[in-house]
């Protein structure tokens, strides 16, 4: 990764970041202080949690069309004065439907397809891996960030603050795309990164993506619900202020994320990433339950969030490498896609089952209510195939390609041994899924020269 790619990509991470700080920090308030809102229930308190995630879900691919047509720094600064105007609705509004509008509002600035869109434009291939792990990394660290600064800026002046906060931090973010995001001046057309119609159907119709589609829709549809319960235990069971819950949430965030880091470790050098992966929403279904039989002992329900979080980290890291490693060679971006719109959805209905949940069964009722979700996708997980050792390799050729050279291409590449799947494109780009102990790259030089690439 060069010098340019690197600004690029720590510029593109804090810009996703930023954004996603302002949505996360309400989680781990909102059901404390949303009742002091005009007509706030518990069933609503939920729906303006989990609304911005119903306007992601719908608008996350209309955005990114809308980019490849008129360019990808107007439609982000487009959608971050729509979260900035989200925002700023929500801190205005004293009743609890003013919220939920300003909530939809902030997800309808639908820019995270865009990002990764213009990642993909100002990174080489090689490096495209890396930097798209390195931006997912950044939002873990805003969630861990989110749920020590919410509680903390809760205190000093409620959800108004928090919604101020928010806007201010949209409109850094205008400021920081301006003048730190470069524009790329050419962008090529890769398949790997845009959406097409054909795509999405081969996408939604392969069972095992779907698996991973529903899982994540799972489980931000848990951790959302979770949300509208964890805060109530703490205060009113465990006993714990609610100006005391960042040290709370800080310890057993940092300490989880370690302890799953040899086991992804494990997963990926061993080949054993399915039954980690299964282990994962075991440990998250254990400590939904257990946060139901310790909510008045506080050690015991730290460790059972330590516990779920633990398994939602190793969840979080190893979902999008299985729909990477699973998608059709040539439409990683779309299984993306459909992956990103599933786990928006999922905590819009998270919001609006938790909350409704809790107004007629209480924090208990939710912990149940997420345990048997989570035993639902722990047998559809565990029916999954075993994921193959598999990669993706880019290759350029000339790209001047008719159909019949195209054609011929293709036929040559699958017949190459460790070559799973080929898709070639009139580009001159073709995109090979690989098993990595039995592919040598090697093997490719002879189709280099028959069809030599033109720089």
């Amino acid at each position: 990764m060069n010098s340019i790619e690197r600004k690029s990509v720590l510029s593109l991470a804090m810009l996703y970041a930023t954004r996603m700080l302002g949505l996360f920090m309400v989680l781990p308030v909102f059901v404390l202080y949303g009742n002091d809102l005009h007509g706030a229930t518990p069933a609503l308190i939920g729906l303006a949690i989990g609304a911005y995630g119903l306007s992601q879900a719908l608008l996350q691919i209309p955005f990114g069309a809308l980019s490849d047509r008129y360019g990808r720094k107007p439609l982000l600064y487009i959608g971050l004065v729509i979260f900035c105007l989200g925002s700023v609705v929500a801190a205005l509004s004293e009743s609890i439907y003013g919220v939920i509008i300003g909530r939809f509002i902030q997800g309808a600035g639908a820019i995270a397809a865009v990002i990764m869109a213009l990642l993909s434009d100002l990174t080489s291939v090689e490096s495209r891996t890396k930097s798209m792990a390195f931006v997912g990394m950044s939002i873990g660290v805003s969630f861990t960030i989110a749920l020590i600064l919410g509680p903390l800026v809760a205190k000093l002046g409620g959800l108004q603050a928090i919604f101020w906060l928010t806007a201010a931090l949209a409109a850094f973010a205008l400021i920081w795309t301006k003048v730190s995001i470069p524009t790329p001046a050419v962008r090529t057309r890769h398949r790997d990164t845009r959406v097409f119609s054909d795509q999405i159907l081969d996408v939604l119709k392969d069972k095992e993506l779907l698996r991973l589609d529903f899982g994540i829709l799972v489980l931000h549809l848990v951790l959302t619900a979770m949300f509208i319960a964890i805060p109530v235990s703490l205060v009113d069971s465990v006993g714990l202020s609610s100006e005391q819950h960042w040290w709370l949430y800080l310890l057993v965030l940092v300490g989880s994320f370690i302890a799953m880091i040899p086991l992804i470790i494990f997963g990926e050098t061993k080949q054993k990433m399915k039954p980690i992966f299964c282990v994962a929403i075991i440990l998250v279904l254990i400590g939904a339950l257990a946060m139901s039989s310790f909510q008045t002992a506080l050690s015991g329900f730290i460790v059972s969030l330590f516990v779920f979080f633990m398994g939602f980290n190793l969840l979080e890291a190893s979902l999008p490498s299985l729909v990477s490693k699973i998608s059709p060679a040539g439409s990683k971006g779309t299984a993306m896609g459909v992956y990103s719109t599933s786990q928006f959805f999922g905590a819009f209905c998270g919001g609006l089952l938790g909350g409704v949940v809790l107004s007629e069964y209480g924090v208990n009722g939710v912990y149940y209510f997420s345990a048997a979700l989570l035993t639902v996708w722990f047998f559809v997980a565990a029916t999954m195939k075993k994921p193959k050792h598999e990669r993706t390799v880019t290759v350029f050729f000339k790209s001047d390609l008719d159909q019949n050279e195209i054609d011929d291409l293709g036929d040559a590449l699958i017949s190459i041994q460790g070559v799973e799947d080929a898709v070639v494109v009139s580009e001159g780009v073709a995109y090979l899924k690989v098993i990595s102990t039995k592919f040598e790259e090697a093997s490719l030089e002879p189709l280099k020269k028959q069809y030599p690439y033109q720089s």
